[in-house]
């Protein structure tokens, strides 16, 4: 990483860690590091580009609080298995196409 991208990171982390923010780190693509920030209500993704430049994406709460049973809702959406049905799904279509 070039010492700009490097230098932002680093000052973005020492300010997180002056206002006692709490933050994970990780590494999903080659040229970037993401700092992940989680405060009531919102979640932060901060990714710091090789090259210097800055992303970030906020997830913002509606407010709106569900009981347990919604779980469900998570795994028949977000599962391997319903992924891949999907995937079969839309390659099935394709191919009639």
């Amino acid at each position: 990483m070039k010492s700009n991208g490097f230098g932002k990171l680093v000052a973005f982390l020492n300010q997180l860690e002056q206002e006692q923010i709490n933050y994970t780190l990780a590494h999903h693509r080659d040229e970037t590091i993401m700092v992940n920030v989680a405060v009531a209500g919102q979640r932060w993704e901060v990714e710091f580009f090789e090259d210097g430049s800055v992303e970030v994406e906020r997830f913002v709460s509606s407010g709106e609080i569900d009981g347990e049973e919604v779980l469900s809702e998570l795994f028949a959406m977000y599962s391997s298995e319903s992924h891949s049905a999907e995937f079969t799904q839309n390659t099935n279509l394709a191919s009639t196409t």
